[in-house]
């Protein structure tokens, strides 16, 4: 059995244990939190396609880790003017174990 769900404006295919990474989330961790927006449920063969999600259907995670990735270097620069500018940025994730998926 497995799920495709959205969050964060990205999509994810999980089944049952899986650990993912999401953009950050307001929940604290070992806590629960249950992700509505269900795409695509396929249970024992039989693939449901939500319009635009699945009534009903939701997966329900763990949350294992609130953390930053790691760091990304943005530098801009002009030619023969002399402008630099070095910027890094960390964005914010949350680490899911997916509990159950419920349809």
């Amino acid at each position: 059995m497995y799920a495709v769900l959205a969050s964060g404006g990205k999509q994810y295919k999980v089944s049952e244990g899986d650990v993912i990474c999401v953009e950050k989330l307001n929940a604290e961790v070992d806590s629960t939190v249950e992700l509505n927006d269900v795409l695509i449920v396929n249970k024992d063969g039989e693939l449901v396609v939500g319009r635009p999600v699945v009534e009903g259907a939701k997966v329900v995670a763990k949350v294992l880790q609130q953390g930053k990735a790691r760091k990304v270097t943005v530098f801009k620069y002009k030619a023969k003017k002399h402008y630099r500018k070095k910027q890094g940025h960390r964005q914010p994730f949350t680490k899911l174990q997916i509990e159950s998926i419920e349809a």
